[in-house]
């Protein structure tokens, strides 16, 4: 991981020491509360519905075990017990007190932590693939070019009022785990030959309000023009971009309103001024970066572990959790692991003060100090060796972290919608204990295979309901929750945005309709086929058709009711 030197921590310590001072003027009243708000906001205070929710950065999803214990140690001092994880790796805090935020700040500075960014019009946290590093399809490691992205953004004066926010994603896999079409800007790292590092670079993606997929504006970038390309871009969206109208301020909507060639040619008259310039990344300082992500001291271990396979055949449950949670590495003998944080009857994506004592103890014993954040709101174990596995699984499995569904229906990705979200239509943590209610045997879900659920409680799409196979989507009617259907979502290297089928439903309707839609997937698949496939191959209407019998059939029988 990337470890701070002086000059970091002194500049995060003054941003402590700037923020406190601003709540001290705020309380003094020196500053009004709309003065203060867009200070706060840099800071990732938010003011949600029941009260403030505090955002902390966990830069492109790496948690080294000490900051998941000050994170626990925050929870329990001024929150309530728990922390939530979003789908760009970083931990909000949803109780904590106004007066206390920066306490807070001041807290998670000690182990390198900070809150910067994680709010407001400018570039939030980069994201990759949670597998970086040790997946078996990786080309290079994507980390060092997140943690350089990362350096240059911070703090860039230039950037720090966009006409909105901001979001960068890199992935370097055959595999694309971290959505990168679905972005701002996506960075495609594929190197030549000779192992020399270029750069696709895709741009004006984006999902909330108006979905779309990002187009190629580079098709290969040399590793030295990165930084000065990126602020290319953002120099022309930063000119161009509206700022009359926030639904429309993304940079999406300026790439379709100018066309990809155009937009394309803006960007390289600009470059001009700044290629083989002063943001030109120099080779030492690229190394300085990727030193601190040299892999650590591996054990030479056979590729098989004989005690692993023998638990494998002894330990159905133990198997089927290793079927869904155990995923490849590039090193012989060893193994990443999700620990899922999914347990039916808890919020996807939130995780208790214990929890993280529990993972943290996990990572300092098996993985090496380290803990992943995954795009899907769970956490890795990236460097367990197959040895252990069924030691961690037991320790996993008593502190509720062992749900053996990474890729099943249950596996959603849910924002905290109207329970706590002031931004929210209606509520998604409801529809997903219904639903993981309703699928709750084990043996009917490793049947249906791989199928992605996910919900989001407004236009916004923090759930990501547009890439998922099934996408929920909370709106409002007459003050009333409704939510929309989308299908044919999904997410990879064949990124899709879902189409919606037709008018919505009620909360009550929503777990009829996805067992509707379930039912008719089982019905139609061949044996090899997941979801996905079979929606490809017979299209949407008999899935369509199916949602509203039951729909129609649940109004008949509440009429029924009704009449006596």
């Amino acid at each position: 991981m990337y470890q701070y030197d002086d000059f970091d921590q002194a500049l995060i310590d003054q941003r402590v020491a700037q923020y406190r001072d601003q709540f001290a003027r705020h309380f003094a009243g020196e500053l009004t509360a709309d003065e203060l708000r867009p200070l706060r906001l840099q800071n990732g205070l938010y003011i949600q519905r029941h009260g403030p929710m505090h955002r902390i950065a966990v830069p492109y999803g790496m948690l080294a075990a000490r900051q998941l214990r000050k994170l626990a140690e925050v929870s329990r001092r001024y929150s309530r017990d728990y922390g939530h994880f979003t789908t760009r790796h970083n931990m909000q805090f949803h109780w904590p007190k106004f007066e206390e935020t920066p306490e807070i700040l001041a807290e998670l500075a000690t182990v390198q932590m900070h809150a910067i960014q994680t709010s407001g019009n400018c570039i939030r946290n980069v994201t990759t693939d949670h597998f970086a590093g040790i997946a078996p399809d990786e080309r290079t490691d994507p980390r060092p070019w997140c943690e350089i992205i990362r350096q240059w953004s911070t703090f860039h004066p230039e950037f720090a009022f966009l006409p909105r926010k901001f979001k960068i994603a890199v992935n370097a896999a055959e595999h694309d785990r971290a959505v990168i079409r679905a972005h701002d800007i996506g960075l495609e790292i594929v190197p030549d030959a000779a192992g020399e590092v270029y750069f696709k670079v895709l741009v004006g993606g984006g999902l909330g309000r108006t979905p779309i997929l990002g187009e190629v504006v580079r098709e290969s970038l040399h590793w030295p023009q990165l930084i000065s390309y990126l602020e290319a871009i953002l120099r022309v969206y930063n000119r161009y971009g509206r700022r009359d109208n926030a639904f429309k301020a993304r940079i999406k909507i300026l790439v379709q309103a100018l066309g990809i060639e155009e937009f394309a040619r803006q960007v390289e008259a600009e470059w001009v001024h700044l290629k083989d310039g002063p943001a030109t990344l120099p080779a030492a300082e690229v190394a300085r970066v990727a030193a601190h992500f040299a892999p650590p001291a591996y054990e030479t271990l056979p590729a098989d572990d004989l005690g692993f396979a023998a638990h494998l055949k002894e330990d159905k449950a133990f198997a089927a959790w290793a079927k869904r949670n155990v995923h490849g590495h590039k090193v012989p003998g060893y193994a990443a692991l999700t620990l899922s944080l999914k347990k039916p009857g808890v919020p996807p994506g939130d995780i208790t003060a214990e929890q993280m004592e529990a993972v943290a103890d996990l990572a300092d014993r098996y993985s090496y100090g380290e803990v992943r954040v995954s795009h899907e709101q769970n956490l890795v174990l990236a460097d367990v060796r197959k040895a252990d596995l069924y030691t961690v699984w037991k320790i996993a499995k008593a502190q509720g972290l062992a749900t053996p569904t990474v890729g099943l229906l249950t596996d959603m990705i849910c924002c905290p919608g109207g329970d706590l979200c002031s931004l929210a239509n209606a509520r998604s943590v409801p529809i997903a204990d219904a639903i993981q209610q309703r699928f709750d045997n084990l043996d009917y879900l490793f049947d249906l295979g791989e199928l992605s659920l996910n919900i989001s409680g407004c236009m916004n799409s923090c759930g990501h309901h547009h890439v998922a196979h099934i996408g929920i989507l909370g709106v409002d009617k007459n003050n009333e929750e409704w939510y929309q259907v989308t299908l044919g979502g999904r997410q990879g290297n064949g990124t899709t945005i879902g189409k919606v089928i037709g008018p919505s439903f009620s909360a009550e309707q929503v777990t009829d309709v996805i067992e509707a839609l379930v039912r008719t997937y089982v019905e139609l698949r061949t044996p090899e086929e997941r979801f996905i496939d079979t929606l490809d191959r017979v299209g949407v209407e008999p899935f369509k058709a199916r949602a509203y019998e039951g729909r129609d059939r649940t109004k008949r029988a509440e009429r029924k009711v009704a009449n006596g």
